[in-house]
């Protein structure tokens, strides 16, 4: 689990709800029905139309995703690509075959396969550029989802406040309920922009940190599997391949705090970062 994301998620919220009480507000005056109807279900109702009903229904898969997705760790795929090298030229090409099973990462398996059955070089970097290109294809167009609900919650917000004020001064002969009622119509637009930067916009980054983690390990895996099927030197490609990290993750030693985020989990980090 993520505990980055489930902290967080807390500590905004929590934050908002005790400056609220801090200030002299009733927590009972946070809680209001009709205004998360309008919120969540016009927000919802409007990313449904923007986006295909398949990705749609893939919320809560890519919600499970920003929170428990398990990370591979980059040390650990650049010990295996230099393994794999360290056999493929003690035994040639054809002894990876025997190890393809192992690799429960389906890209790394395919480029090896067809480093085995010979393919043409330029033919791999190919299929494996594209396949790559289509995988993070996929992990924007998750995003972007929770991009649209971000976008949308504010504006149904502001709707919801509109609707509430409609309601308040059609009615305006008890003055006394005339100040609760306007703050219960404010509410909504509480809801609106708090739950675009607590929840949707949040959880969109999030996704997105995730796909430049895992294109960062593509990358690695695709520059191994070439530099393997070229029969280069297992020390060098291991240099070369640590070139993708930063400097203070490139050794298990050095990495050891470096390469841990505020979940605790192990990270990938570009050497720019």
């Amino acid at each position: 689990m993520d505990i980055a994301t489930i902290a967080g998620f807390v500590l905004a919220v929590g934050s908002l709800i005790v400056g609220f009480i801090l200030d002299g507000g009733s927590l009972g005056a946070l809680f209001q029905p009709t205004a998360l109807i309008i919120i969540f279900g016009g927000t919802l109702g409007a990313t449904m139309i923007t986006v295909s009903l398949r990705q749609f229904l893939a919320i809560g898969k890519y919600l499970r995703i920003s929170l428990f997705h398990k990370r591979q760790d980059a040390l650990d795929i650049i010990d295996q690509l230099v393994e794999l090298a360290t056999l493929a030229r003690r035994e040639g090409i054809l002894a990876l075959d025997e190890r393809l099973d192992t690799f429960d990462d389906e890209f790394l398996r395919s480029g090896l396969q067809f480093v085995v059955d010979g393919v043409d070089p330029e033919l791999v970097k190919s299929m494996m550029e594209t396949e790559l290109s289509y995988i993070e294809d996929r992990h924007e167009a998750a995003a972007h989802i929770f991009e649209v609900a971000g976008g949308f919650a504010p504006t149904m917000g502001i709707i919801g406040t509109v609707m509430g004020l409609v309601h308040v001064l059609s009615n305006l002969s008890d003055v006394q309920t005339l100040g609760p009622e306007i703050a219960t119509a404010f509410t909504a637009t509480l809801y609106g922009v708090a739950s675009a930067n607590v929840l949707w916009l949040p959880i969109a980054n999030k996704l997105k940190r995730r796909n430049q983690e895992e294109v960062l390990l593509r990358e690695i895996m695709l520059e191994g599997v070439l530099s393997i099927q070229a029969g280069e030197n297992p020390n060098i490609l291991g240099q070369k391949l640590k070139a993708f990290l930063a400097p203070s993750t490139r050794s298990r030693n050095s990495a050891a705090g470096a390469r841990k985020d505020k979940a605790g989990e192990p990270s990938v980090e570009t050497a720019q970062t």
